[in-house]
């Protein structure tokens, strides 16, 4: 239920003015994206609260032609964990609890739950284990499971340090801020959603739990196999809960971040909280640098769908990304959804050119550790049962496919890797890593 990023940085966009917004080579860019198998997807711009551009491409059904429309809702993973956040600090502003209060005061059984209080389960700072990374999530992933289980689940999983002393992404915690919710009003999330945010805001599209069934309103999600989109496991929303059982459409969501970036739902010292930074997380909301500014958001990923959504700081513009079939890097989407919104140039991508083979010996010639005085990692290039891999520090080996003896791509993330060359032929000593709008220079040590 979140994304993993090759790169340190997520995305980038200019301090232009959108005055000159190409609509028509944005459509071209979706429709290209979808022409090309890269993605299904739907995406919105709101602008000072209301949608100024709106755009679905793909099918909600694959096999079925039926065509996703801007009103069809996916599944927002993660993003539900800013609507919980936000409905946790609504009720800190009506005093039922506070940051301080200790999730001992709801579920003691928890590992160290005297210790653990609401600001560190808003902040991942909990140390609880997270669920979904058991080796049996897959095991049981698609069955409903009762709160009492849930809870059960989550009190089996131990502790993976003292609260408070570092962070690490925990699903676990929000499922709890979920039931936290329900247990102080004594009602059931969905209706408290639809109470605090959704009737308010008039977001007729959003709900919580919602299975996928085979109307139109409603999106499948699916993966990318063997030249053709295969339909994805679905995860039961019981599971998941608090922490990514939303679903939505992105005008919605982007409606909801910029109503709360706005000071709509919460206090101003409780917005100011959420917005708090410490080790990558804030309480609820994630932070994206970009030039001079930043933006506050979430992204999200459940079963085959993938999400991303901010609100561009100072400039109360907002978007969201939905996909149920993803082929491509969304955060390489967002880069060119905002550059493109801005009018900051983007060479838009050539997916015509075709993926050619290198012999081992070949490839042999790339391995080695490179480092950039711009980046703080090491990436080591390995060959691997015939297969170029780059490996990041702390991060887990990925391919690379070769489109020319100088390029290499890993398109999931927006990977591009072009070594250097000269009169004679390439210089495999050093490269420049591309992604999310940046270029790092690499050298071999």
């Amino acid at each position: 239920m979140k994304t993993r990023l090759f790169a340190l940085l997520c995305f980038f966009v200019c301090t232009a003015s959108a005055q000159a917004f190409d609509r028509a080579r944005l459509d071209q860019y979706l429709e290209t994206l979808e022409a090309n198998d890269k993605a299904m997807l739907s995406l919105a711009i709101v602008k000072n609260g209301k949608p100024v551009y709106q755009k679905a491409t793909g099918v909600a059904h694959a096999g079925e032609e039926q065509n996703a429309t801007i009103h069809t809702q996916y599944r927002i993973g993660s993003i539900t964990k800013v609507f919980t956040a936000t409905m946790i600090f609504q009720l800190i502003d009506e005093e039922a609890l506070s940051l301080d209060t200790t999730l001992a005061t709801f579920y003691p059984e928890v590992k160290n739950a005297g210790d653990i209080t609401v600001a560190m389960l808003l902040s991942h700072r909990s140390g609880i284990h997270n669920f979904t990374d058991t080796p049996d999530y897959r095991d049981y992933m698609t069955q409903a499971k009762s709160r009492s289980e849930m809870i059960k689940l989550i009190e089996s999983l131990g502790s993976d340090f003292s609260p408070g002393s570092q962070a690490k992404y925990s699903n676990s915690g929000y499922v709890l801020l979920g039931f936290i919710i329900e247990a102080i009003t004594q009602d059931t999330y969905a209706s408290q959603l639809k109470k605090r945010i959704t009737r308010p805001l008039n977001l007729a599209n959003t709900g919580y739990g919602r299975a996928m069934d085979d109307s139109n309103t409603a999106a499948r999600s699916y993966t990318y196999q063997d030249q053709q989109w295969s339909p994805a496991p679905v995860t039961d929303l019981s599971i998941p809960g608090g922490a990514g059982a939303v679903v939505s459409t992105p005008t919605d969501v982007a409606i909801f971040l910029s109503a709360l970036l706005n000071g709509k739902l919460t206090s101003g010292a409780s917005l100011t909280k959420m917005r708090e930074m410490n080790q990558g997380f804030g309480h609820g909301l994630l932070q994206f640098p970009f030039y001079d500014k930043v933006a506050y958001g979430h992204n999200g990923g459940i079963d085959g769908f993938q999400s991303m959504s901010a609100v561009i700081d100072g400039d109360d513009v907002a978007f969201a990304v939905t996909a149920n079939g993803m082929n491509y890097s969304i955060n390489e989407i967002s880069v060119a959804v905002l550059s493109m919104y801005y009018g900051r140039p983007y060479e838009l991508p050539d997916f015509d050119q075709s993926a050619i083979s290198l012999s081992v010996e070949d490839l042999s010639q790339y391995e080695g550790v490179y480092s950039s005085q711009q980046l703080p990692l090491n990436i080591t290039m390995r060959v691997k049962e015939g297969q170029l891999t780059a490996q990041a520090t702390g991060q887990q080996p990925i391919p690379l496919t070769p489109y020319s003896a100088r390029e290499f791509r890993f398109e999931p993330a927006g990977i591009v890797i072009l070594f250097d060359d000269y009169d004679d032929g390439i210089d495999h000593s050093a490269f420049t890593l591309k992604q999310a709008g940046g270029s790092y220079p690499f050298s071999r040590e």
